[in-house]
């Protein structure tokens, strides 16, 4: 598989897809139909998203699901695959009520390229219950496209506001963890992204991100080896 899976569409106070521009222009770089999946977008109307990322790569030839009659068809008539952040509760409902997941899966594993953002990325791992977002809707199920088998955390960060008294992420995590004890959950800063090519998968940018497994929590460093998370038997 072929997948570029970024914490965020910004790092800091960079314009809109800034940071990732270079990654994603790399990774499309033989796409010549790329179709972008916008229904993490609640706040913003669909027509509205894919243009913003439209604007913020005019150099791809990216063109919105919302635009097909049959979204089931743009998928499988495209070379490459980009689905964008927002809440991933709404994104996975879309996805399952649109027929897409089988379809999304079957395109990426023939070698497709596959780019998400945030909740894109979020759901490439075995299921949306490590997300950040609100249940606003219900999909049918919380089992994602299970690209990766294990659990993503985009955004992840480590920040404690002074007087908030809240469980931190990580305690958040840990909770999971004590549920699904076979489970490694990634977490992933913003500004950074896991690259799956192959059998191989590394964390690219500059910040270091975490895994959690086993009951531990641990580093997971710029550009180390992380193809064992590939074959995780959950």
């Amino acid at each position: 598989m072929n997948l570029l899976m970024l914490s965020s569409s910004r790092a800091g106070d960079e314009e809109y897809l800034s940071h990732a521009t270079h990654m994603i222009t790399t990774h499309l770089a033989n796409s010549q139909k790329i179709v972008f999946i916008p229904y993490a977008g609640v706040t913003i109307d669909w027509p509205s998203y894919t243009a913003k990322v439209q604007a913020a790569l005019p150099h791809l030839p990216i063109s919105g699901i919302e635009s097909y009659d049959d979204p089931v068809a743009g998928v499988t008539q495209a070379d490459a695959i980009m689905v964008g952040g927002g809440n991933t509760f709404n994104l996975l409902h879309q996805l399952y009520a649109n027929n897409l997941v089988q379809c999304i899966q079957t395109r990426v594993k023939s070698g497709i390229p596959y780019v998400g953002w945030s909740a894109g990325s979020n759901i490439c791992g075995n299921s949306i219950r490590t997300t950040n977002d609100m249940p606003i809707i219900f999909p049918p199920t919380f089992d994602a496209l299970n690209l990766v088998p294990f659990q993503l955390n985009p955004h992840y960060n480590d920040y404690r506001a002074p007087g908030h008294n809240g469980e931190t992420r990580a305690q958040r995590i840990a909770e999971f963890c004590v549920l699904n004890p076979h489970m490694p959950v990634l977490g992933i800063r913003e500004g950074t992204a896991l690259v799956c090519a192959g059998d191989a998968l590394t964390l690219q940018g500059s910040l270091a991100g975490v895994i959690f497994e086993n009951g531990l929590q641990a580093t997971l460093s710029p550009g180390q080896d992380l193809r064992q998370y590939l074959n995780v038997k959950a």
